[in-house]
């Protein structure tokens, strides 16, 4: 089961070292193909809810074949797309494979290890995700440079078959829960993400005014999180079963591991494509080497991985956690201010390392945390909910961080150009027109690129205070009972 949960989380950063080549490629800017990604991770966060309760009534064994046999099928349209909007259809089918594969992996554990036994089994769990997702860059670049962005969804095909006959052959069927699925707060839980989502994404397209009919950007925003108050409300007041146990946030450490990773998934996700498009566009680096002055961060991952993953279970993990959390978020911010037309790349091989160590130690600490305390009827709701805050936090750094690069992008470049015309006596308009060439994923112009690594510069911000916070919200995680 780590083989399909290791091949869906991948394909969360994969795409990043892609982006460039998929702007080229199918003609399109920033925001569309940001959607690439962030179709995926909404597709992959919506459902997660009922997904998690769809493993305990049908097992999960059944529903983990399912989804993995539709990600499978989608990722071969992906890379057999033609056009922008054929590719984010296709990803949005895979989104809702992952979303039936996910829950179902963490259910398993829980089920089948007893709490005092779950330590090393969420330790190689916590480990799959932490080095998934920096693998995911690597990969990308390899593929993109030896075969064509289309490979970074084909390679799934094979690794898909691979994974459904493993499954198949060794993964139990496990007893069943009868559960009703609360289809109300499916649709509210759906609605306010995609009105939240496409609001924070699309603002700057519209400068935050007016979309249509009098709708502004606000008024979305707005509508989102009035529906999101309404399900919290249906979750609280219906009769039935709610697809969020509240009763599971009276577990302290359930709450705040939730919260925690929340802020990873927002980190991960939203790192990554500033500092690929710093690589490939300033510093003029192939898809392949942009990936590589990333390695650090996927070979320090993968070494400490497995040391963190025994430790969990014998110390108290917020010793891993709160030290992993500002050692990346640190290191994030480091990368974010040494980023420059001419930083020397050996400086820039510094950060992630730093940021390889902090992450090796905050996917078990922090899952462990979520499921210590889960028994097995609520083994899929947990995991269902704690899979969905991780994916939360990957879609609004997606959105957050399209709209972040965007505005600074403008804002650093509209003075470069100004300050480049005056001394060349051109005109300003012209030279925008010839610098606009790196929204689609071609080298920056020299007079633009101390404006562009600023402006990247300033936007891993939002990924490094992300992390930082995480960290604060885990100095209150609590020793579990021995």
């Amino acid at each position: 089961m780590a083989i399909g949960f290791f091949m869906i989380l991948v394909d969360t950063t994969i795409v990043s070292t892609a982006m460039p080549a998929i702007m080229r490629g199918l003609e399109t800017g920033i925001t569309g193909v940001v959607w690439v990604n962030s179709a995926y991770l909404l597709a992959f966060a919506v459902p997660l809810l009922v997904t998690g309760r769809l493993g305990d009534r049908y097992g999960p064994k059944n529903v983990y074949l399912a989804g993995l046999a539709v990600f499978t099928a989608a990722s071969l349209w992906c890379g057999l797309s033609s056009s922008i909007g054929l590719l984010i259809a296709a990803r949005v089918v895979q989104g809702l494979g992952a979303a039936l594969m996910s829950p179902q992996t963490m259910t398993v554990i829980t089920r089948m290890f007893p709490a005092q036994r779950r330590g090393p089994a969420i330790g190689l769990w916590g480990a799959v995700a932490g080095i998934a997702t920096l693998v995911g860059p690597v990969l990308g670049g390899v593929l993109v440079d030896t075969l064509g962005w289309e490979w970074i969804f084909f390679v799934n095909v094979p690794v898909g078959i691979l994974a459904f006959w493993r499954a198949m052959a060794k993964v139990p069927q496990l007893e069943r829960h009868a559960h009703r699925i609360d289809w109300l707060g499916v649709a509210l839980s759906s609605v306010a993400m995609f009105l939240i989502v496409f609001g924070i994404q699309e603002g700057n397209s519209y400068d935050w005014g007016v979309i249509a009919g009098g709708v502004g950007v606000w008024h979305l925003l707005a509508a989102g999180l009035a529906v999101m108050v309404l399900f919290i409300l249906r979750q609280h007041y219906t009769r039935g079963e709610p697809l969020i146990p509240l009763r599971l946030f009276h577990d302290r450490n359930f709450s705040l591991a939730n919260v925690a990773i929340t802020g990873m998934g927002l980190t991960v996700v939203s790192m990554s494509f500033p500092i690929v498009l710093y690589l490939q566009s300033v510093r003029g680096l192939s898809p392949t080497l942009s990936a590589l002055m990333l390695a650090p961060m996927a070979v320090v991952s993968a070494a400490l991985a497995p040391v963190a993953g025994r430790a969990v279970n014998r110390i108290d993990p917020k010793l891993m956690a709160v030290p992993g959390f500002l050692l990346l978020g640190v290191s994030i911010i480091a990368y974010g201010l040494l980023i420059g037309p001419g930083t020397p790349y050996w400086l820039l091989l510094l950060p992630p390392l730093t940021m390889g160590l902090g992450g090796a130690f905050i996917w078990p600490s922090v899952s462990f945390s979520a499921t210590r305390n889960l028994g097995p009827a609520d083994a899929g709701a947990g995991s269902g909910v704690y899979n969905t805050m991780r994916q939360v936090g990957s879609v609004l750094g997606s959105a957050l961080i399209a709209a972040l690069m965007e505005s600074r992008i403008a804002a650093e470049s509209t003075a470069a150009v100004a300050q480049h015309a005056q001394d060349i006596g051109a005109s300003p308009d012209t030279l925008l027109a010839h610098g606009a060439e790196s929204t689609l994923g071609h080298a920056v112009p020299d007079f633009l690129q101390a404006a562009f690594s600023s402006a990247l510069g300033q936007s891993l911000l939002l990924p490094g205070l992300a992390a930082v916070a995480a960290g604060l919200v885990c100095l209150f995680l609590r020793k579990p009972p021995a």
